[in-house]
């Protein structure tokens, strides 16, 4: 016999077509963000220029600006009126339409026997003629039951993979769902080579796409999952509305549910219900019900009892608001699980992939000179609260990243005017380090980092002056970053040579 791939999810193909064919699917795909428009423009080959639209979106006047615009006219023509009044003009013009744009990655697509004119008008967006896009006229929601739109979105995860295979040889679609250092890091961080740590917590999901958070941690906390199947459901919980907090943590934690009965995605409805002895299609209906937040339908609370199933299930359905589909869940739970393999067996190279492509707001000068001093940095920041401005919190974000790195024993090495990459990390296994990018420097713009990488080719600067008239791209104050963050380290500021220098 041969060992199962197990790639199997108990996905039922229903749920995205309906029992009859009756329900328009909603396709969803990710790309990674640097191939996002090469998919776009092979949708368009696919089915041709004149079926494919990109879905329009319109931009309407928000409760704010609305206020301004109230506030303006008024004070234009000397105008005073109470407070109740302001608040009237206000609503009046919230939610009017203001501009038409484009939906980051949707797409409409025309049954090649019909033309966009049988459903709606198309146009350029924001009224510019000049541009080469054409949306459809209307907002694709007005629309979504009559024609298919297809979700081709940008994701980071996909670029990640794509790192970490190039780093390390590896074909991520090989590694085994079911590996046991991966999975035990939802649990503890053993394998990571310390355990409970203060500032980290019990698991080892720190920098895990969908489970880094701390509001998934404090999910993996409560479930500890020890199966791939427990894993979808938590991304479930956390996608949901209402379906986690108030509901299945109450179940779990207080009720003692099992976490693998609890309902965590859509998908899992229909099958508990058939499995009760219900009817398919009546099954499909309440899932359908229940996941867009309308509750149970007329008579299903009776058919449900009759057919056994608990009463805890049924208060359970009546609370959710929204639930995310299995087959996204799934999809996002592989990604994460592939990419936690590399952060348990090939640490350096997760790093790297993770400080190139997700870490916000890198920063040199306090992230690479060692543990201590990006520690001071965290208290620097939490002392702050609520006071912490956005740059700052996704810098916090970081530094956990940064402070576990060290804590496993590796170092990041300076910048180096010939060794780092414009924007991604560089590995270096001997020293058990990461060399940081030029723009990891903060202020360092991708323009000016390119222009060293194109510049050094083949070439070795002999002083600052050099370096400086070879990459015009590169300012004086760029100069003194690279300076601060030790990439200059030994070069003399001039060429010229002082005769006396050697006696």
């Amino acid at each position: 016999g041969a060992k199962y791939v197990k790639d199997g999810f108990n996905i039922p193909f229903e749920t995205l077509l309906g029992f009859g064919g009756d329900k328009v699917p909603d396709i969803d795909l990710n790309f990674s963000g640097e191939y996002q428009a090469k998919a776009h423009r092979h949708t368009f080959e696919l089915f041709g220029e004149s079926h494919v639209f990109r879905a329009g979106t319109i931009g309407t006047v928000a409760e704010k600006t609305a206020f301004g615009y109230v506030k303006k006219y008024l004070d234009e023509r000397g105008m005073h009126v109470t407070r109740a009044e302001e608040n009237r003009l206000a609503q009046g013009c919230t939610g009017v339409k203001r501009t038409t744009g484009q939906h980051p990655g949707g797409m409409v697509v025309i049954p090649q026997d019909r033309e966009i004119y049988d459903f709606c008008p198309v146009q350029h967006p924001a009224d510019d003629p000049n541009t080469d896009i054409v949306t459809t006229h209307f907002e694709y929601h007005s629309m979504e039951s009559n024609i298919l739109k297809l979700d081709m979105l940008g994701h980071d995860d996909p670029s990640m993979i794509r790192m970490l295979e190039d780093l390390t040889g590896m074909d991520a679609k090989t590694i085994p769902l079911d590996d046991p250092d991966t999975m035990s890091l939802f649990k503890s961080s053993k394998a990571l080579g310390f355990e409970n740590d203060k500032i980290l917590g019990p698991t080892g999901a720190v920098a895990i796409p969908e489970f880094g958070t701390s509001f998934v941690r404090g999910m993996l906390l409560d479930t500890q999952p020890e199966q791939f199947d427990i894993l979808v459901r938590l991304s479930g919980f956390s996608h949901g509305t209402d379906v986690w907090l108030g509901n299945a943590k109450d179940l779990i934690v207080e009720q003692g549910i099992p976490v693998g009965q609890a309902i965590g995605c859509r998908d899992d409805i229909m099958i508990f219900l058939i499995s009760c002895g219900m009817p398919e299609k009546r099954s499909f209906k309440i899932m359908e019900s229940v996941r867009k937040g309308r509750g149970l339908p007329d008579g299903a609370e009776e058919e449900m009892k009759a057919a056994g199933v608990p009463d805890w299930y049924i208060e359970s359905c009546k609370k959710i608001k929204y639930l995310f589909p299995k087959a996204h869940a799934v999809a996002y739970v592989m990604m994460a699980f592939r990419i936690a393999w590399f952060k348990a067996h090939e640490p350096l190279a997760f790093y790297a992939a993770y400080f190139s492509i997700r870490a916000k707001a890198f920063d040199a000068t306090c992230m690479c000179w060692g543990m201590d001093t990006a520690l001071a940095k965290m208290r620097e920041i939490q002392a702050k609260e609520k006071g912490a401005s956005a740059v700052e919190q996704d810098m916090l974000t970081t530094l956990e990243v940064v402070y576990e790195f060290y804590l496993r024993g590796f170092t990041f090495a300076h910048v180096d005017l010939y060794a780092s990459h414009a924007t991604l990390f560089q590995v270096d296994k001997e020293k058990k380090a990461l060399i940081p990018p030029f723009t990891a420097i903060p202020g360092l713009g991708e323009t000016a980092a390119w222009s060293i990488m194109e510049q050094r080719e083949g070439k070795r600067f002999i002083s600052i002056e050099e370096f400086s008239a070879a990459c015009p791209k590169v300012s004086k104050t760029h100069i003194e970053q690279l300076k601060a963050a030790g990439a200059l380290d030994g070069m003399p500021d001039t060429s010229q040579m002082n005769l006396f220098d050697g006696f």
